[in-house]
């Protein structure tokens, strides 16, 4: 299902700051560079993922974790290594992505749901539902810029979650919303587990990351640490961090 070969995506960072863009424009002229520095995100990652199987990513912040999901989701190429990906994604990373806050919840329901490819009718057959799932039916008709984060984020988990996808990419999407929301969307993400969806899940809950995944890859600055059964992984990173259970 998803084969990456020695992946590895870099960065270049300014290192200082200019205050004005007239001290900018001074400093070129000079031939006065900004100072750059390079950083790896990732670097020679190789993973090999089958149909069905569900891969946790753990580390720390930094460590590589969102970067190899938008690689897997083709948001970012590799500046090395190659990428084979069977079947059709649905990327849980930005939930707040494709919305406009000028337009209410109804008119951005249809909005981001037609950039994921659903048809006008599709939309219209599954708008009931995506209304139900988020419990945004009272505020639906208001616009997007009163809503809070935490609901903004339940709309796009509800309407991403539409898609009848081969691969699941899900980022830390469980980290926002009530006990009550966040255990729906833990349900629904378990189902599409039972239907042998191919998931990668990225979160810093241990417990979360045993519950659904059957495979963890740990990255520790970009590169992979450690993978294999979720609980020998994450009592090794626990271990490496002195976390306690």
């Amino acid at each position: 299902m998803i084969h990456l070969q020695d992946i590895s995506v870099r960065y270049r960072l300014i290192r200082e700051r200019r205050s004005t863009f007239q001290s900018h424009l001074i400093n070129y002229f000079k031939g006065k560079r900004m100072e750059t520095e390079t950083l790896w995100a990732l670097k020679n990652i190789s993973i090999d993922v089958p149909e069905g199987e569900s891969l946790g990513i753990i580390g720390h912040n930094g460590a590589g974790k969102s970067t190899l999901l938008k690689v897997v989701s083709g948001v970012i190429k590799p500046v090395e290594g190659s990428v084979q990906v069977k079947g059709q994604i649905a990327p849980l990373i930005e939930l707040s992505a494709g919305f406009d806050p000028e337009l209410t919840g109804r008119e951005n329901i249809y909005l981001n749901a037609s950039i994921l490819g659903f048809s006008r009718k599709e939309i219209d057959n599954k708008f009931d539902r995506i209304v139900e799932f988020s419990e945004l039916q009272e505020f639906v008709d208001s616009p997007l810029k009163n809503y809070s984060s935490g609901m903004i984020s339940r709309l796009g988990f509800s309407i991403a979650t539409e898609v009848d996808p081969d691969i699941l990419i899900i980022d830390e999407v469980l980290s926002v919303g009530d006990v009550s929301f966040k255990r729906k969307s833990m349900e629904r993400i378990l189902e599409f587990r039972k239907k042998g969806i191919t998931i990668f899940f990225v979160s810093h809950n241990m417990d979360e990351i045993m519950t659904i995944c059957s495979k963890v890859l740990w990255l520790d600055h970009g590169s992979k640490k450690m993978t294999g059964e979720p609980e020998a992984v994450i009592s090794a990173y626990e271990s490496y961090h002195m976390l306690p259970r």
